[in-house]
C-alpha cells in the first residue's frame, strides 16, 4: 500500500497559516506597524491604496535589518524576540511567532527595503506567493519599508469575501487607532489614497487621544490612576455624559498591547452603575502594567485575547480605580434629597408642592391599594377630566349595553408582532377612534392619554413616533423617492475617518431618505438637505445620532442595512419624552400610528399604546 501522508510544501503550509494571521488588509497593517514599533522606530508612517487591496506600505525609521535577516525575516517561525521557551514568558516585544512575514508574503506581492545604520546599502527583496523573485542591493535609508501589494491575488475565493472599500477601511483605521494609542511616544502618519487622514506628533496620551477622536474628546477626559504590589493602572475614563449608545471607543492595553476583555470591561462598567443612560457605554483608554510571568498572550495568533494568574483581583483593583476617578474629580451628579431622584435630579417647583398638597387626602385613600405606582400617577392627572369622560360615557352607555362587536384578529409578519399576551388588533381602531372631537392630553409629558369606545388609551408618544418614522423611512429606501428640504445655510460635520468611511458606505441610502450630502475636505461632510420629516431644529445633532445608533444597532443585531438605517434614523429622529404637544399634534400622531401596518409596537418591540378597559378602570375603584 502507497504512503498516503505527505509533507506539505512550504508556500501551501504558508497560506494556510494566513488564514488565521492575515484575515483582511487591517491585519497586515497591525502586523507590520508592530514589527515597526519591535524594531525602536520613532517615526511611523502608513500608507493605504483602494482599502488596502492595492496597497499597503509601512515605513518606519527602526533599527533595519542586514542582508541575511531580511531574507530570513520571511521564513516560518523566524524571530528574533525570542529564544527559548521560557522568553514566552517574559514578552516585552509585540510580536514573538514568526508566523506574520511568511503568511503575508504566501497571499500578496512584497517588496522590502531595509538598512542598518552600520551598513552602507541597503538590501531589497521582492517576494510573490511566497517565492522569491529578486534579492539586490539598493541605496536606502535607516529603518524599513514594507509594501504588500494585490492582497489575496492568488487566493481569490478570500480576496471576494472582503468587504466595500468603505468597510476594510473602518477596520484598518481601528488597527491604526488602536497602535498609536498604544505608543503616543511615536509619530505616526496615514495617508489614503494620497489624503492625509492623520499626523500625530509624538506626545502625552492626552494629546494623542485629542489628536486621533477630537477636540471635542477634550472636555470629557477623566484621569484615572492606581498603583499596587500587584499591577499599575492608568490612562483616561471619559464622563458619563458624554457616554454613546455604540461599543466601539473602548480601550484596554496589557503591557502596551491591545486586548478584548469582556470581564475587564464589566468591571469599568460597574464602576459606572447609576451614572450611565440604558445602554450606553463610555470612552475609556486604559494601561494595566504587569508582570509578564502573570500574564499569557500565547493564546491566539491575532494576540487580543490573554489570561492572568488572577482575574478577580485585576477585576476588582480595576472598579476600584475607576470609581476613585470618577469620584476624586467630581463626575458624579450630586444628589437634591428634596427631590425624587428616581425621576428627576431637579428641585420641583414650589407650585408643583402645593397643588400637589391639596389632593394629599384622596391620594392617600388610594394609595391603600394594591395597584401599581404608574396607575396612581395616572389617576391624578385623569380626575381633572373625569367628569367630561363620565358624561361621554354615559351617552354613549346604550350602545354599550348593547354590546361591542367581537375585535377582529390581525397577525402581522414581523416575530416581534407575536407574543404570548393577546394583541389589539389595529383595524379594531377603525371604530374606536371615530371621534373627531376626542379630546387627548398629555401625561407629563411623555404619554397621551385619549378616550376609546372600550376604555382608556394612553399612547407613549416617543415609541409611536418612533413606529412611524421607521415605516415612512422604510417606504422611501424601498421606493427610493425620499423628500428633502434644502437648507438655506448648510450644516457642517467633522467626523472621525472611521465615521467618515461608514457614511460614505451609507450615501446611496442616505440619499434616498432625503440628505443631501457632500465631501468638504478631510473627514468633514455638508449637509445640503435633510428629509422633510425631521422637524427638529438639529440635523447635524440628529445625523450624529444616526451613526451612534447605526453603530450601536450593527454590534447588536442582524439586519440589513437598510432596515438599520431606517431604525437608526427614526429612534434619533423621534419626538422625545417630556415634549410637549398641543391637542392638534396629539391627535395628528394617534392617527399616523394607527395608519402605520403594524401600530403596536417599535422596531425593537417595545409597546407604542395600552388600554384600560371600563371594567380595568372600574376595579380600581372596588366596583
Amino acid at each position: 500500500m502507497p504512503n498516503i501522508i505527505q509533507l506539505l510544501p512550504d508556500a501551501i503550509a504558508n497560506q494556510i497559516a494566513a488564514g488565521e494571521v492575515v484575515q483582511r488588509p487591517a491585519s497586515v497593517v497591525k502586523e507590520l506597524m508592530e514589527n515597526a514599533i519591535d524594531a525602536g522606530a520613532k517615526n511611523i508612517k502608513l500608507v493605504v491604496k483602494d482599502a488596502g487591496k492595492q496597497l499597503i506600505q509601512v515605513v518606519d525609521d527602526g533599527s533595519g535589518m542586514n542582508e541575511t535577516d531580511a531574507r530570513m525575516c520571511f521564513e516560518r517561525h523566524a524571530t528574533s524576540k525570542i529564544r527559548k521557551s521560557e522568553d514566552l514568558f517574559t514578552l516585552k516585544t509585540m510580536g514573538f511567532r514568526g508566523e506574520a512575514m511568511a503568511s503575508i508574503a504566501a497571499v500578496s506581492q512584497v517588496e522590502l527595503k531595509t538598512k542598518t545604520e552600520a551598513a552602507e546599502l541597503g538590501t531589497l527583496i521582492q517576494i510573490e506567493a511566497s517565492e522569491v523573485k529578486n534579492q539586490t542591493h539598493v541605496a536606502s535609508t535607516n529603518g524599513s519599508s514594507i509594501s504588500v501589494k494585490n492582497l489575496f491575488y492568488n487566493v481569490p475565493a478570500r480576496r471576494n469575501f472582503l468587504k466595500s472599500n468603505p468597510v476594510e477601511l473602518r477596520h484598518i483605521i481601528e488597527e491604526f487607532q488602536r497602535i498609536a494609542l498604544s505608543y503616543p511616544a511615536i509619530a505616526f502618519s496615514f495617508h489614503q489614497n494620497d489624503l492625509d487622514v492623520y499626523q500625530l506628533t509624538p506626545g502625552k496620551l492626552s494629546h494623542r487621544i485629542v489628536g486621533l477622536f477630537g477636540k471635542n474628546y477634550q472636555e470629557q477626559l477623566v484621569p484615572c490612576d492606581e498603583s499596587t504590589d500587584q499591577l499599575k493602572i492608568y490612562g483616561y475614563i471619559g464622563k458619563p455624559e458624554f457616554a454613546k449608545k455604540t461599543r466601539g471607543e473602548q480601550f484596554f492595553f496589557v503591557n502596551n498591547r491591545f486586548i478584548r476583555s469582556g470581564y475587564l470591561h464589566h468591571a469599568v462598567i460597574n464602576a459606572y452603575e447609576g451614572l450611565l443612560a440604558r445602554e450606553s457605554h463610555p470612552f475609556y483608554v486604559l494601561f494595566i502594567e504587569i508582570d509578564p510571568q502573570k500574564i499569557d498572550v500565547n493564546v491566539h495568533p491575532t494576540k487580543t485575547e490573554i489570561k492572568f494568574d488572577d482575574e478577580r483581583t485585576i477585576y476588582g483593583i480595576m472598579s476600584a480605580s475607576v470609581k476613585q476617578a470618577i469620584g476624586t474629580h467630581n463626575v458624579a451628579p450630586a444628589l437634591d434629597f428634596e427631590s425624587d431622584v428616581n425621576f428627576s435630579f431637579t428641585k420641583p417647583r414650589q407650585a408643583e408642592l402645593g397643588s400637589f398638597s391639596t389632593k394629599s387626602s384622596n391620594y392617600q385613600k388610594f394609595k391603600s391599594g394594591d395597584e401599581n405606582d404608574e396607575w396612581n400617577k395616572i389617576l391624578n392627572n385623569f380626575q381633572e377630566l373625569s367628569q367630561k369622560i363620565t358624561e361621554k360615557e354615559q351617552t354613549e352607555e346604550a350602545g354599550f349595553q348593547r354590546g361591542t362587536p367581537a375585535q377582529e384578529s390581525v397577525t402581522f409578519g414581523s416575530s416581534i408582532n407575536d407574543p404570548d399576551d393577546q394583541q389589539i388588533p389595529a383595524k379594531s381602531f377603525s371604530n374606536e377612534l371615530t371621534d373627531a372631537k376626542r379630546s387627548v392630553f398629555q401625561i407629563h409629558h411623555k404619554y397621551i392619554a385619549t378616550q376609546v369606545k372600550s376604555g382608556l388609551m394612553l399612547v407613549d408618544q416617543q415609541a409611536a413616533h418612533e413606529r412611524i418614522l421607521f415605516e415612512k423611512f422604510s417606504q422611501h429606501l424601498h421606493q427610493q423617492n425620499g423628500s428633502s428640504q434644502q437648507f438655506l445655510f448648510p450644516e457642517q460635520i467633522k467626523l472621525s475617518p472611521a465615521d467618515y468611511a461608514l457614511v460614505i458606505g451609507m450615501e446611496e441610502e442616505l440619499k434616498a431618505l432625503g440628505f443631501v450630502i457632500s465631501s468638504f475636505g478631510k473627514e468633514t461632510i455638508v449637509i445640503n438637505g435633510a428629509p422633510t420629516e425631521l422637524n427638529d431644529s438639529s440635523v447635524k445633532a440628529i445625523f450624529e445620532g444616526l451613526i451612534d445608533q447605526f453603530k450601536h444597532n450593527k454590534n447588536v443585531l442582524t439586519v440589513s442595512k437598510s432596515e438599520n438605517i431606517s431604525r437608526s434614523l427614526a429612534k434619533r429622529s423621534a419626538i422625545r419624552s417630556g415634549q410637549k404637544l398641543n391637542a392638534e399634534e396629539m391627535n395628528s400622531l394617534i392617527d399616523k400610528l394607527f395608519a402605520c401596518e403594524n401600530p403596536n409596537y417599535t422596531p425593537s418591540g417595545n409597546s407604542t399604546f395600552i388600554i384600560f378597559d371600563l371594567d380595568k378602570i372600574a376595579s380600581f375603584f372596588n366596583r
